[in-house]
């Protein structure tokens, strides 16, 4: 499963998916081998690791001490691909999920209990993975939200129409006390939770026709202090570098997921 919620066990300080729902929540990689998969990112970004009480397969990743995102060692047991995947905070897992199905989308795990709570992995109608979490966020969720180490960014053929799709399965927009706000700036659906730019969508220029050769996908990206140095570190490691530019990269690992770092503020 491409899910690692750290356990929020003995802890006052309990944050719940009711909240926040239909916002991000968290960033997790599934991979082929945990431990290549440490070596590599801990040379590109720096991340140190801690275990999750989910077993030997899972870690959650960490820089200056915070959480950033997690690992699941699961893509050959489950024949999954390798690929950064965001989760989405929901009421009901069981709800969501129905719903991204009532409206062409599908779904590839789930959902399945994951103590503290529940998850699925889910593709929207366009073929875009991302996944669902409900119940429990860790203790220094606040934290990772603030420090937004991790941003998302969907690219799609139809940035009016995905946001409609997701709009009505995670209820943005609602009526809804707390619900995500939407907003149309420039070229791009720029969604906000809390008053904080917590995702992007794009699809090229306002008015243009969909284009046919995008594949559809939610781009994480990760904040660093030097683009450059990631980007050397990367290819010495066994990954590679799809494209650069001043203060931007996309990147492959060494098993194939994709992935962008910046220089940049995303808010």
């Amino acid at each position: 499963m491409n899910h690692d919620m750290p356990s929020t066990a003995a802890t006052t300080d309990v944050f719940s998916t009711h909240s926040v729902f239909g916002a991000p929540c968290w960033v997790s990689l599934t991979s082929r081998d945990v431990k290549t998969t440490e070596d590599f990112y801990g040379a590109v970004l720096g991340w140190q690791w801690r275990p999750v009480r989910l077993g030997d397969r899972f870690r959650i990743a960490l820089a200056d001490g915070a959480p950033v995102a997690g690992i699941a060692g699961v893509a050959t047991m489950w024949q999954m691909a390798v690929a950064w995947t965001p989760y989405f905070a929901v009421r009901s897992a069981d709800e969501a999920a129905a719903r991204v199905q009532e409206r062409g989308g599908t779904s590839a795990v789930g959902p399945i209990s994951l103590p503290p709570g529940r998850a699925a992995l889910l593709a929207d109608r366009d073929g875009a993975t991302f996944g669902i979490w409900e119940g429990e966020l860790f203790t220094d969720w606040p934290t990772w939200r603030r420090a937004q180490p991790a941003f998302i960014r969907l690219h799609t053929r139809d940035a009016f129409d995905a946001a409609i799709f997701y709009g009505e399965v995670f209820d943005w927009a609602s009526d809804k006390p707390g619900c995500c706000e939407v907003r149309y700036e420039g070229e791009e659906v720029v969604l906000r939770s809390g008053g904080q730019v917590v995702a992007r969508i794009e699809s090229g220029a306002a008015g243009s026709a969909p284009d046919p050769a995008i594949r559809p996908h939610w781009q994480v990206h990760f904040t660093v202090k030097d683009v450059a140095a990631c980007a050397r570190a990367a290819e010495r490691h066994g990954g590679s570098v799809l494209s650069e530019e001043a203060g931007e990269a996309v990147l492959r690992d060494n098993e194939g997921a994709q992935f962008t770092v910046t220089s940049r503020p995303q808010r």
